[in-house]
């Protein structure tokens, strides 16, 4: 397994709001997380990115516990993620929010970086043409130079997508990446995540509302209710089990 959760459990205040998890994603997959507001799906996005402490349970990434391992080293081992809320520069141009996510990468120190020494020079060639590829991929082209505030809501969240990718990630966390799309942009959000894993090779955990977009992705799904698991499997079987219909519409 590329991940593995073992029982994992977080309390606020005395309430879990993640209650003895376990499940496991495997390299190369498309595995969405769904349940009902509040079901505890972006908390787990978060004690996996090392936002949350987890007050039960381990995590294990690539086989090494990654349970008390600090945000940004989380990040240095291959794992990113997407926002619920976009998180992007708005008076800033795509190129610039996608060179943000190359931070991870940099290896050279302050005193470099203020004398824009050759191996700083070559090292900000490779983040630009590293960035250029992602826009090529994403078919950013025409926004390249645009600031995002210009850009409308659906191509900023494939704006956020791409800065995940600069990292460079072996592991995409992307939190709701259709909410606030139209039909035709929750279309064009089937093809990236399609493609990011099978051109890429990266392996995507997903947290979604849409049921459509869940169908016609995931290899698996993971159905939360109130923190704990209430079915794991293939999307249709989840979808259409009794219980989750039951979390989603009530009796």
């Amino acid at each position: 397994m590329l991940l593995e959760a073992r029982n994992l459990s977080v309390a606020f205040g005395g309430i879990k709001a993640v209650d003895e998890v376990s499940f496991g994603v495997a390299p190369g997959e498309i595995f969405t997380i769904i349940g009902p507001n509040g079901a505890g799906k972006t908390t787990i996005f978060n004690l996996v990115s090392r936002i949350y402490n987890p007050t039960g349970g381990d995590i294990f990434y690539g086989g090494q516990a990654i349970t008390r391992v600090a945000p940004q080293a989380v990040a240095r081992l291959g794992i990113a993620r997407t926002f619920q809320n976009i998180e992007l520069f708005d008076h800033a141009s795509v190129v610039d929010n996608i060179l943000v996510g190359c931070h991870v990468k940099v290896r050279s120190g302050i005193l470099s970086e203020l004398l824009f020494t050759p191996g700083v020079r070559r090292q900000e060639m490779e983040f630009r043409r590293k960035v250029e590829e992602i826009i090529e991929f994403l078919e950013l082209e025409h926004h390249r130079d645009a600031p995002i505030a210009s850009l409308s809501y659906g191509i900023r969240k494939v704006v956020e997508i791409g800065r995940a990718l600069a990292l460079g990630p072996k592991l995409l966390l992307l939190d709701e990446p259709s909410s606030g799309l139209n039909p035709e942009e929750t279309e064009d959000m089937v093809h990236w995540i399609r493609d990011i894993r099978d051109d890429l090779g990266v392996t995507v955990i997903m947290v979604e509302h849409d049921m459509t977009l869940v169908r016609r992705v995931s290899d698996r799904v993971l159905a939360l209710e109130s923190g704990r698991v209430l079915a794991l499997g293939d999307a249709d079987q989840v979808i259409s089990d009794p219980r989750v219909v039951r979390a989603y519409l009530g009796d």
